[in-house]
């Protein structure tokens, strides 16, 4: 395989423990990188994959500092696109605990990849030996610009004939580039199209709701009620809408509080006209992960996505309901990593997807 990603990468800043930002400034804050797609491209080379990450960045120390992160992890960092114009972006999160839910604050307006238009980008070079691209919801939301250099990669991937995933990842702060069109209408009329190029959809349990305007009956995401047949029939009707669609996995959080989840997900093999649920017991019954101890949920989303691209490109794993089984289970392991990247190794996420779950010490 070789698995090139492309989106927006930023400085992650965080509160020790359990802190608010407003509790922590002036003061010290964690700084780490993250974002979707890279966050993709290092679970992928922390498996054991052959991952590169695109994106368009200043040409400054912070640029080359996360260039060393990405090789740390095994990740090609020579497409990095260095720029004369633009910002490295940066981001706070608020870990969640109990009854109060995490935040997200953005401040990544003018960052050098929303302002790099399509025509700056090496093409030719960026797919050069590829066989699957990925890309997520994320980056067309941030900018008009971005947005179209979304439509342009997933058409020069198609017309390759590169593999092309595309997790949708919905977020409502972003999506105001375009004044007057709402969030979700925005997303709908962007997404739209990058879809009809797309051949594995991936998406969390509100997602095909927002941007596709595909809902799953008999569910209540707030109050953490889901109906596992009616996802199935938001995959059926994906799958249906654009024909490129060959799978199509829907992650199903159940979030009792910010510490506590239920964890697992569900995958429609269109070929084989067939739904999986994962993870199951020993009687084949969906029995969704009981994650009590959350200690950093940001991030959870890309390392399904990253678990499944990569199995799905590893023949031993590739079979729908293994590959499943597989991503499910390096999701859940990100729920106890600090960060935004899923530093779990195929051994780790093999042992939990076959049922070694008790946490002990490994000696």
């Amino acid at each position: 395989m070789r698995v090139v990603t492309l989106g927006e990468v930023m400085i992650r800043f965080m509160p020790s423990g359990w802190s608010r930002v407003s509790q922590s400034m002036p003061g010290s804050l964690e700084s780490t990188f993250g974002g979707a797609e890279a966050n993709v491209a290092v679970s992928i080379a922390v498996q054991g994959g052959n991952a590169a990450f695109c994106t368009a960045l200043p040409d400054n120390p912070l640029t080359a500092s996360f260039a060393r992160e990405l090789r740390k992890y095994g990740v090609d960092d020579s497409l990095l696109l260095r720029t004369a114009e633009g910002r490295f972006g940066i981001y706070f999160v608020e870990n969640g605990a109990n009854q109060r839910g995490g935040t997200v604050i953005y401040d990544r307006a003018g960052s050098a990849v929303s302002l790099t238009p399509p025509s700056q980008y090496p093409w030719d070079r960026i797919f050069d030996k590829a066989t699957w691209f990925h890309i997520s919801g994320i980056t067309p939301a941030i900018s008009q610009i971005a947005a179209d250099v979304s439509q342009v990669a997933v058409q020069e991937a198609s017309r390759r004939g590169v593999t092309i995933s595309c997790d949708l990842n919905f977020r409502k702060k972003l999506w105001n580039w375009k004044t007057g069109t709402k969030p979700a209408l925005l997303a709908r009329q962007t997404m739209e199209s990058l879809l009809s190029e797309v051949n594995v959809v991936i998406a969390n349990e509100e997602d095909a709701d927002h941007v596709l305007g595909i809902r799953a009956a008999g569910t209540n995401v707030d109050a953490g009620e889901l109906n596992l047949d009616g996802y199935e029939d938001v995959a059926r009707q994906i799958a249906k809408r654009f024909p490129k669609v060959q799978q199509v996995a829907i992650t199903l959080r159940e979030s009792l509080s910010a510490s506590h989840n239920n964890w697992g997900a569900m995958m429609y093999n269109v070929a084989q006209n067939q739904a999986f649920l994962a993870p199951t017991d020993s009687h084949g019954k969906y029995k969704p992960f009981a994650i009590c101890d959350i200690v950093d949920r940001v991030g959870a989303g890309d390392s399904f996505a990253g678990g499944l691209v990569f199995a799905l490109n590893t023949p031993e794993l590739s079979e729908s309901r293994t590959a499943l089984k597989y991503a499910v289970a390096a999701s859940c392991l990100k729920h106890s990593i600090r960060g935004d990247f899923n530093d779990s190794t195929r051994t780790e996420i093999e042992t939990l997807m076959n049922g070694e779950g008790s946490g002990r010490v490994s000696r």
